[in-house]
């Protein structure tokens, strides 16, 4: 597929996928005419990648992480890229502490400042 179609089956931009090409997450073939072909792998590689930046994790990691990827799609982590994904998960969970205790600090104030 094109990259147009590529771009319309994701929702990703064609800028955005070109980036991705330049970083080394998605590949693809050129056609004589200089366009990029890719295959239909794409479309779930690029919902991999989408995936992995949701959750914080830089290009360079998921550029490790996705040759690990099995045929179905699943993704399963490599050794090597285990500490790097351990250091994402403590940092998440550090984030949701933090974000608890922000919560309750409001809820207590909404509490304490509404009209009874």
């Amino acid at each position: 597929m094109l990259i147009g179609e590529l771009s319309d089956r994701t929702g990703i931009s064609e800028r955005l996928l070109r980036y991705y090409e330049r970083v080394g997450l998605l590949t693809a073939e050129r056609r004589s005419n200089g366009y990029r072909e890719y295959d239909d792998a794409a479309e779930q590689r690029v919902t991999q990648i989408r995936a992995l930046l949701a959750v914080g994790l830089p290009t360079r990691v998921i550029g490790q992480l996705l040759p690990c990827a099995t045929d179905t799609g699943a993704l399963r982590p490599c050794p090597h890229v285990l500490p790097a994904l351990q250091d994402r998960l403590s940092e998440l969970d550090r984030r949701a502490a933090e974000l608890a205790t922000a919560r309750a600090l409001l809820r207590r104030t909404i509490t304490d400042t509404a009209p009874q």
